[in-house]
């Protein structure tokens, strides 16, 4: 699972002309879901983005997390973050899980971002074609995959 962290002033996704998530303040999170992630994945994942300490503190140090600051999370369902360019000018998405494999676990992920955030989140639609915008505060994005923990 990648999960791609963009700290945002705000952000917002538009399905069909109509905005379907809006957010101030937190985090943007684009998440490549692949074939062999599990629960594990999901859980690990989870406590990181709420727990990762990138907003900053009184003296403007990136010292407090998403949680601390009362922040909120817009996840979106992304693909392409699997995809392979080894070979040729066209990318292969090969690695990515299929919808039936993939939609269950982005709907626990939604869980449990909630779980540890304690409250709802925004959302966009799995499998849609979404126009996101945002505004990158920093700009701070950070990659995190999660067959990469240790």
């Amino acid at each position: 699972m990648i999960g791609v962290v963009q700290r945002v002033s705000e952000a917002s996704v538009t399905i069909n002309g109509a905005v379907e998530g809006k957010i101030g303040t937190g985090i943007m999170l684009l998440l490549g879901i692949e074939e062999a992630d599990t629960q594990e994945d999901i859980e690990w994942l989870s406590r990181k983005i709420v727990n990762l300490r990138i907003f900053n503190d009184d003296d403007g140090v990136m010292n407090r997390s998403l949680a601390e600051v009362g922040g909120d999370i817009l996840l979106i369902s992304q693909f392409t973050l699997h995809a392979s360019t080894k070979k040729g000018n066209r990318p292969s998405y090969i690695k990515a899980a299929r919808p039936d494999v993939a939609i269950p676990l982005y709907e626990k992920m939604i869980a449990r971002l909630q779980a540890d955030l304690q409250r709802e989140i925004e959302t966009g639609e799995f499998g849609a074609d979404m126009k996101v915008a945002l505004v990158n505060d920093g700009p701070v994005t950070i990659i995190i995959d999660t067959k990469n923990k240790a």
